[in-house]
């Protein structure tokens, strides 16, 4: 069957408006100053969870976009359906500027960046005293990347009754570090609620540890309308709790008064991006020692000022030797 007639002219011919065949491609985006605000609840599969207003909307990314990631604690602006009913999928268009934002790597050798929590300003620190067993390395790298981000450290230790906070804390003190000392009965009963939510009002707060150490079962008692799966496991051959906290989430203290971020339980916390010479922040007593280290000084070598700085009692040598090992370990990825 013919389109057109036997002798078709110019007018009957349909043309389009380029070779391709489709639409002109323009630069301009829309501006979508019909946007509204979001906060990121928790991000699973490419689905964003978010809060609008008083109600929870699910989101997707939009292609302008494009590789820019979306994390926990951004704020956003989102179009589309916004009533948050099920099977309803709204879009993010825009994420505002981040005051912080606290990174880690893999490893130390792993270039690969992944972003914690955006917009936090304070790092809660979560240490069991047994069960697992307390890693001061661990703690020392979350406090470089707490400083580096700029966000206030604070160290929770847990399960008291297990074992005494003191030998842990004889380390941290001189650091002017604040610290929360909680027991598995004070937890499950609910007396420690109230000690930690001093802490932890006006502020958004992220909780970093290891699986097993009491992270999500504190964060139960912060939030019991919202309670997660907690960890019931420690392995007894490597003293490792089991990932029960699969994804971030930020909750809401009541009242409004603050948010608590549970993330997943980590095993390793890499300092691949952090600048070693940024190192020493996290490290407030021991930084003045070295005013009278040479210039460029890798604060491991035989003129370092810190030898002596601690030799004078200004600080303890545990704290130079932990210093001395996450400068080695850097050092190593650099040389190779």
């Amino acid at each position: 069957m013919r389109r057109y007639g036997k002798n078709p002219d110019e007018d009957d011919i349909r043309t389009r408006p380029n070779p391709k065949g489709n639409r002109p491609r323009t630069h301009t985006r829309p501006k979508h100053e019909d946007a509204v605000e979001g906060f990121v609840l928790t991000v699973d599969r490419g689905r964003i969870t978010c809060l609008v207003g008083d109600r929870t909307v699910v989101a997707m990314k939009a292609r302008e976009l494009g590789r820019k990631s979306v994390v926990v604690g951004d704020q956003v602006a989102i179009v589309g359906d916004l009533t948050g009913d099920k099977d309803t999928l709204a879009r993010i268009v825009r994420v505002e500027p981040r005051r912080s934002v606290l990174r880690r790597t893999a490893d130390d050798d792993d270039p690969f960046e992944r972003v914690v929590v955006a917009n936090a300003d304070q790092l809660a620190i979560v240490t069991a005293l047994a069960d697992p067993e307390p890693r001061p390395r661990m703690i020392d790298r979350c406090l470089v990347a707490a400083y580096d981000a700029g966000l206030t450290p604070l160290l929770v230790l847990t399960k008291s009754d297990l074992a005494s906070p003191e030998p842990l804390l004889q380390a941290y003190r001189p650091l002017g570090v604040p610290y929360l000392v909680t027991s598995r009965e004070e937890l499950e009963s609910g007396a420690a609620t109230e000690l930690v939510r001093a802490q932890l009002d006006d502020h958004v707060t992220a909780f970093v540890g290891h699986s097993g150490v009491g992270k999500t079962t504190l964060v139960n008692t912060l939030v019991p309308e919202e309670r997660r799966r907690t960890t019931g496991v420690v392995n007894a051959v490597t003293g490792r709790g089991r990932h029960t906290t699969t994804s971030a989430l930020a909750l809401p203290l009541s009242e409004g008064k603050g948010w608590v971020v549970d993330t997943p339980g980590v095993r390793s916390f890499g300092l691949n991006h952090v600048d070693p010479s940024r190192v020493i922040l996290a490290f407030p007593d021991l930084e003045p020692g070295t005013e009278s280290c040479p210039r460029g000084c890798s604060h491991d070598e035989a003129e370092c000022a810190l030898d002596q700085w601690v030799a004078d009692g200004h600080a303890d040598p545990a704290r130079l030797d932990s210093l001395r090992r996450l400068l080695a370990t850097r050092e190593r990825r650099e040389g190779d």
